[in-house]
């Protein structure tokens, strides 16, 4: 068994573990497996052991390693999204994570009717109000999902953010709590609203536990980044 193979191995069972607690269990919950900046190689690897998620954070980094692996998996962009790369994601994206402005909901849209093509999509949510972090903030929340909706290509699926640094794994549980009672609301209004994306490597047990189902995990799978 590879390195990999062991690292999803405990992270299932975390995954596992967390989920029961909240009245559910792993297959209610999607590991996106955060591929930045590993090899198609180590994808592959990933792949083999389960894991058919994947979150890049780059566009081009995406199409490289598409092309390699062909379209035997689901790939999830997650990080921020300029506007002149949409048109690259809409073959092969199966969600968007990080919608955050209206400008990029109205080149989405454009590119999709050309294509004649959908592209379902997260809120992104700067909880924290950070200044240096994209998103949308909780109170512009209602009337950026009003905008959006009437948008007839775009699928809205749900919310995600990422909160502030933590020292502690539970230190970002008031956050996740916030955004969960943000889905449940705003759920009951957008019957499509499927996911909530929270919890990274260092607190994904957390997020569960208040909620997330989907969850972002890079460090634990692939081991700590070279750059």
């Amino acid at each position: 068994m590879t390195d990999i193979a062991k690292n999803i191995a405990i992270i299932e069972e975390r995954v596992d573990a967390s989920a029961k607690k909240t009245g559910r269990s792993r297959s209610d919950v999607t590991i996106v497996a955060v591929s930045k900046t590993v090899d198609a190689y180590a994808v592959g690897q990933a792949e083999e052991a389960g894991i058919q998620d994947f979150g890049e954070n780059y566009v081009q980094e995406y199409l490289k390693k598409r092309e390699v692996l062909k379209d035997t998996l689901n790939w999830h962009i997650i990080g921020p999204l300029q506007s002149n790369k949409v048109k690259f994601i809409l073959d092969g994206v199966c969600l968007l994570h990080s919608l955050d402005r209206l400008t990029l909901a109205q080149e989405i849209e454009k590119q999709c009717e050309k294509k004649g093509t959908q592209l379902s999509a997260l809120v992104q949510l700067n909880i924290g109000k950070e200044p240096t972090k994209s998103g949308i903030f909780e109170e512009d929340l209602g009337r950026f999902l009003q905008d959006v909706s009437v948008m007839r290509r775009i699928r809205l699926k749900g919310l995600m953010a990422i909160p502030p640094a933590a020292f502690q794994a539970d230190d970002n549980r008031p956050y996740f709590e916030k955004m969960r009672r943000l889905f449940d609301r705003y759920q009951a209004e957008y019957p499509e609203f499927e996911y909530l994306s929270l919890g990274m490597s260092d607190d994904f047990e957390a997020a569960i536990e208040e909620g997330s189902n989907v969850v972002r995990i890079g460090t634990a799978v692939f081991g700590a980044r070279s750059n």
